[in-house]
């Protein structure tokens, strides 16, 4: 079974498999990272595991049961009990509810180890799928996005509510004023 694990120095060699393997699937519904980022993968992993370690970002890989990175979860920006939430999946688990079930898992992680009270997602228009995921795990669209911020392309921000917002499958309980 899959496991949401914190990012470490350990899974370099994983995460720059996954984005090698998925570059041309994601770069069909999300800006491509271009070559720089892969000529310079080293120095930017260890750039992404220092702000990590200084509690301005809290980066997370989905890793299956043979070691390799399935998914790849991120709070950046944290800042006020608020982060902006990215993700992605590779081509082979798409489809599948990993996204939606491990943006869910994020979530209650962001509330409880991370003491976030909102997260804020942005997606271009055309990312329906991404889309679905944000709805199904609660998230509302509340802006629409600055294109600069999505590679150039149109968009819209989602945001979640940690505090007070039910957890899609939470049952209230009655007698709570709960109807």
């Amino acid at each position: 079974m899959p496991e949401l694990q914190r990012l470490r120095a350990g899974h370099a060699t994983a995460v720059l498999a996954f984005e090698l393997a998925n570059r041309a699937y994601f770069a069909a519904s999300v800006p491509d990272r271009g070559d720089e980022f892969f000529d310079q993968f080293t120095d930017r992993y260890s750039a992404l595991l220092a702000e990590q370690e200084a509690g301005i970002c809290a980066f997370h890989v989905l890793v299956g049961e043979d070691g390799s990175v399935l998914g790849r979860f991120n709070l950046v920006d944290i800042e006020d009990h608020t982060a902006e939430l990215g993700y992605r999946v590779a081509q082979h688990a798409a489809g599948r509810g990993v996204a939606t079930t491990t943006v869910l898992e994020l979530c209650q992680l962001a509330a409880v180890r991370y003491r976030l009270r909102t997260l804020r997602a942005a997606t271009v228009r055309q990312n329906a799928a991404s889309q679905k995921v944000l709805a199904k795990a609660g998230f509302v669209p509340v802006d629409p996005a600055d294109p600069a911020h999505l590679g150039g392309k149109p968009g819209t921000w989602y945001e979640r509510d940690l505090v007070h917002a039910i957890l899609p499958g939470d049952r209230p309980r009655e007698g709570r004023g709960h109807r």
